[in-house]
């Protein structure tokens, strides 16, 4: 890499307003000391939840220009990272982003539903086309839903027990990608964690959290930057993991205790410099 900031393509969309997706992608990792070149999949007013009929514009035909764009210029990136996708064409597109950029690690937040819902978006062969940019993926970072999603099974409303939450993590690697985290797990034991899987060492990760009784947009979006902008700065997985949960765990505790409308999302702005230092709040532990 020349000497600068490492580079992100970032593919994701743009909600005006709620706190999510790009608006926080953005300032996150620029706070990280990373460069983000936004490419979005599309622009709305605000994210879709709850908050009134939200206007849309569809970006699908600027995608693959854009990359060509970026691929005459010879723009190099050290990670791309995919997020909310609203169609097969924008899957093709990442897909052509990975291929343009071999070296680059591929991170893939595979936005396809929550709460064991999979979101108005999605039917059977976005969440087959999803299947295949996952296996071109160094890291993914699905939450429980999207897991039981890519996994083809139905979703586990009863908390997990290690066993279990090892069997899925090993099998969404073995889908691809070299690091599977599945985010925000109500395990058997009573904790709320974020687990991870790095395939290539076999070891298994869990970071836990505090439980926080409400539900913020934006806050996967959040988890997975924090962990792109820890693995370009050197972090192993773990380390990485434990970073984003306690920038996570902080903000979401914050926010909770100004009793702040959720579907404002996740006041973050006044945590943010706590980015810039290379200390970890959280522990780590073996899964």
């Amino acid at each position: 890499m020349e000497n600068r900031p490492g580079r992100v393509l970032a593919i994701h969309d743009l909600s005006g307003f709620g706190r999510c997706s790009l608006t926080v992608i953005l300032p996150i990792l620029s706070a990280m000391g990373v460069q983000v070149c936004p490419l979005p999949t599309a622009v709305l007013s605000t994210h879709t939840g709850n908050l009134g009929d939200v206007e849309m514009r569809d970006l699908t035909d600027f995608i693959a220009p854009a990359l060509a764009h970026y691929e005459r210029l010879g723009i190099g990136f050290e990670c791309v990272y995919t997020g909310f996708l609203g169609g097969a064409g924008q899957i093709d597109s990442c897909l052509r982003a990975l291929a343009l950029y071999p070296k680059a690690l591929a991170v893939v937040d595979p936005v396809m539903g929550d709460h064991g819902k999979a979101y108005r978006t999605m039917n059977a062969d976005m969440i087959r086309r999803m299947g295949e940019l996952v296996a071109g993926a160094d890291v993914i970072t699905p939450n429980l839903t999207e897991a039981c999603m890519l996994l083809h099974e139905d979703y586990r409303f009863e908390p997990l027990t290690r066993t279990q939450a090892k069997s899925m993590l090993a099998r969404l690697c073995e889908l691809g990608p070299k690091y599977a985290v599945i985010t925000g797990a109500q395990m058997a034991d009573g904790k709320i964690a974020n687990l991870g899987f790095d395939r290539e060492r076999g070891s298994y990760w869990m970071v836990g959290c505090d439980y926080t009784p409400v539900s913020y947009p934006g806050t996967g979006d959040m988890f997975a930057s924090v962990l792109v902008g820890g693995f370009l700065r050197g972090d192993s997985l773990p380390i990485a993991m434990a970073r984003a949960t306690g920038f996570l765990e902080r903000t979401i505790k914050n926010t909770f205790s100004y009793s702040s409308d959720p579907r404002f999302g996740v006041m973050f702005e006044r945590d943010i410099g706590l980015l810039e230092s290379r200390e970890v709040s959280k522990s780590f532990s073996l899964l």
